[in-house]
């Protein structure tokens, strides 16, 4: 028993050996079948370069203000008489809107007017006297030369004394017409500061606060300073829309129609002006509108995906792929907008560029696949 044990142990190693070396002859094999075809690369995602425009606009905040407005004075000292409009009338241009009353200016009216006839007469008689002076000097040796010049002196003497009586009539009546107080062109009354019986003056206590104040309100102006970044994209008779908060649900549009020209030096933006009718009245004066400005590009722009441009500590780059090698072209980018971005390099039409630029495609690598969408 013992010795057939010790025969057939042997026997029974050898071929688990066996059967060992042949599983691991055949996983090898079977291993080295896999390995010796690799797989295909994947092909590198491209694109062809095209030019375009990116459309975009950008929020400013505005202000709204009257066409015109006027704050209206007393030109001479006088008392309020009477009141004929109030805060939110309509007038019209030349309308009455109050009348005063200053019975000094009554009194020197009356002065200046006793005066002009007094000249009148004065001068009519030297007049007078001078024609028949000069009808008697017709007849030799009657009258002298010297009485006929002096006659001649003062007729016109007279006459400039007439004269300065009449401009001193004029400028006494032009001030008794700034009693009354006219609307300079059509608009609503937005301010009146006085009552009737109220003190009222070109100086002293009554000159603080205008009597009326008077806006154009059926036409109004929008207010914008527009950041120097953006003052290319606007010029005149440029359309903007806009909204403001009371009607948020009613979209304005309006004309660029003033432009100042200029940078203010604090603010470094440019004031325009944007003319807006509001014949129904819908919008006020003061009003704070949110301005949509549109950025309309120049369509002779390169556009490409934003993730195409490379941002690396060397600069930005665009690559492009060229005789199946890759080519990192320096570029300069512009505004980006809903994914797209603007190029400007050494980079024409029609070029291929890889779609998704990474530090990891390296300049002048091989390119054996390429798929351009």
């Amino acid at each position: 028993m013992n010795s057939g044990f010790r025969i057939t142990f042997p026997l029974l190693s050898a071929m688990v050996i066996t059967a060992g070396l042949y599983s691991c002859s055949s996983s090898g094999a079977k291993e080295g079948k896999e390995t010796s075809a690799p797989a295909a690369a994947p092909a590198m995602e491209a694109f062809s370069l095209e030019k375009g425009s990116l459309s975009s606009s950008i929020t400013i905040p505005g202000e709204l203000i009257a066409f015109q407005q006027v704050d209206l004075y007393a030109k001479v000292s006088s008392f309020i008489k009477k009141m004929n409009v109030d805060v939110g009338s309509e007038v019209s241009t030349g309308q009455i809107l109050a009348t005063m009353e200053a019975p000094e200016i009554n009194s020197q009216l009356s002065g200046a007017e006793s005066r002009l006839k007094s000249q009148e007469a004065i001068y009519l008689s030297s007049k007078a006297t001078y024609n028949r002076l000069l009808e008697t000097s017709k007849t030799p040796g009657t009258v002298s030369q010297n009485d006929l010049d002096l006659a001649l002196a003062r007729q016109n003497s007279d006459l400039a004394q007439l004269d300065a009586a009449k401009a001193a009539h004029r400028e006494v009546g032009d001030n008794r017409n700034y009693l009354e107080i006219r609307a300079p062109f059509s608009g609503v009354i937005t301010a009146r500061n006085v009552s009737a019986g109220a003190y009222v003056g070109p100086s002293g206590k009554g000159s603080e606060l205008p009597i009326f104040t008077l806006q154009e309100q059926k036409k109004l102006r929008l207010v914008v300073s527009v950041p120097e970044a953006y003052t290319s994209y606007l010029g005149n008779q440029s359309e903007v829309s806009f909204t403001v908060r009371s009607l948020a649900d009613k979209q304005f549009k309006g004309k660029v129609i003033r432009l100042a020209g200029a940078l203010d030096r604090k603010l470094r933006s440019q004031h325009i002006e944007i003319d807006v009718a509001n014949n129904d009245k819908s919008l006020l004066p003061g009003m704070v509108a949110e301005v949509a400005i549109p950025l309309n590009g120049n369509a002779s722009n390169f556009l490409v995906p934003s993730s195409a441009v490379l941002n690396s500590t060397a600069g930005v780059y665009v690559i492009k792929i060229a005789d199946k090698k890759t080519k990192w072209v320096p570029v300069t980018t512009g505004r980006s907008e809903n994914g797209k971005t603007e190029v400007f390099g050494d980079l024409a039409p029609g070029d291929v560029l890889c779609k998704t630029a990474s530090e990891e495609v390296r300049d002048n690598s091989p390119v054996p696949n390429v798929s351009v969408k």
